[in-house]
């Protein structure tokens, strides 16, 4: 009897092992901090800053997925706060993005060294105080060996993440800070050492491209190209700040995301098609020692700046949950599902990738009264 016992355990122990895991990633567009944004979250005439309504209407979207990944945009280089041409934001606004259920943050993009290296350094301080994972831009050699790649362990899965960005506008690097630049050369040093980690899956998450086109460009196909002859079957394009289309490429041996362009997740940017953007949500599946993409979904985000009290608020709002509801004024609700349209007209190129019917119980939430918004305790909610 006790023999069956013990066939019976070590027949359950192995096809527990050979059960298929799942895990959900999801990625955003650019986060911006336009001069408006930064005076909209000025709490009176403190010099305390909150952002948190910013991304409360699209947090539940971002908390479904295991992991979420953002593009930071901006520098947390300190007083003073200004945004273009030279992005320096309050710290809250990397408090907000986690409590809205970010991860981690990729900031290799034109606007990093903004603040030269007194900003990339207190940056990187901030992010590393707050223990937000990221990668990218670095103080020096030693922090890019740390974080270069970003590790990510979620689910009993072990995931790196590589940035790179085309430029700094112009802005001279300066020594010891490094920028993860789009060196073909380097970029496959650091693909051939990343697979050396025994990681289940490298993302390549790259800000590239022409600005406000909504079609990738010769280069980024050509370099795309490359990077699935490396093995890269994750990649995640920012930089133009609209929307560009996204391929789920599967065949037997193979299933690959390229995702070119997600759009403005949040700026003050209003120009058609800029005022938006999409979450694509990726999700793996893991079956023995194999990790391969199953699904990938888009869904439409569209930033509401409703006036009140004489200031601009902003809200990443989810656009089709409120496409149709009279909380947003009529305007803006006008606006929204202009830019719908305007989506669907980019994304109608797809292949693959369509849009996510998110769980329709989560109806715009009741958070109505926004006078009665509390500030979270971050110390408690980071530590």
């Amino acid at each position: 009897m006790k023999y069956l016992v013990l066939l019976f355990l070590l027949i359950s122990v192995k096809l527990y092992a050979q059960k298929d895991t799942t895990l959900t990633m999801v990625f955003m567009g650019d986060v911006m901090g336009h001069d408006s944004q930064i005076k909209s979250a000025r709490i009176g005439d403190t010099d305390t800053f909150d952002y948190n309504s910013c991304f409360k209407y699209i947090k539940h979207d971002i908390e479904s997925a295991d992991i979420a990944i953002a593009n930071l945009e901006v520098t947390l280089a300190g007083e003073p706060y200004k945004g273009y041409p030279s992005f320096s934001s309050p710290d809250t606004i990397a408090d907000a993005l986690v409590y809205a259920g970010v991860d981690a943050f990729v900031m290799a993009n034109n606007h990093c060294i903004d603040r030269r290296k007194r900003g990339l350094d207190r940056t990187c301080d901030v992010l590393d105080k707050k223990g937000i994972p990221r990668t990218g831009a670095f103080k020096d050699s030693i922090d890019r060996v740390r974080n270069n790649p970003m590790i990510i362990d979620k689910k009993g899965f072990r995931l790196a993440v590589l940035n790179y960005t085309y430029g700094t506008n112009g802005i001279r690097v300066q020594h010891p800070n490094i920028i993860n630049t789009l060196d073909t050369a380097v970029i496959s040093n650091d693909i051939r050492l990343t697979k050396e980690k025994d990681v289940d899956e490298i993302i390549v998450c790259l800000h590239w491209g022409w600005e406000y086109q909504t079609k990738a460009n010769p280069q980024q196909k050509d370099l795309a190209t490359f990077l699935k002859s490396k093995g890269i079957n994750i990649i995640i394009g920012s930089h133009p700040h609209v929307l560009q289309p996204m391929y789920l490429e599967q065949d037997d041996q193979r299933s690959s995301v390229f995702a070119y362009s997600m759009g403005n997740f949040i700026s003050n940017q209003r120009t058609p098609p800029r005022d938006g953007a999409a979450l694509i949500f990726i999700d793996l599946q893991k079956k023995g020692g194999d990790v391969k993409v199953i699904k990938a979904e888009y869904q439409l985000t569209w930033v509401y700046t409703p006036v009140k009290e004489g200031k601009k608020h902003f809200y990443v709002l989810p656009a089709r949950r409120y496409a149709k509801d009279k909380w947003v004024d009529e305007i803006g609700r006008k606006r929204l599902n202009e830019y719908i349209g305007e989506a669907e007209a980019i994304l109608k190129y797809n292949r693959g990738v369509h849009e996510r019917n998110f769980n329709q119980a989560l109806q715009p939430l009741m958070h109505r009264n926004l006078d009665s918004y509390q500030i979270p305790d971050f110390n408690k909610l980071i530590n």
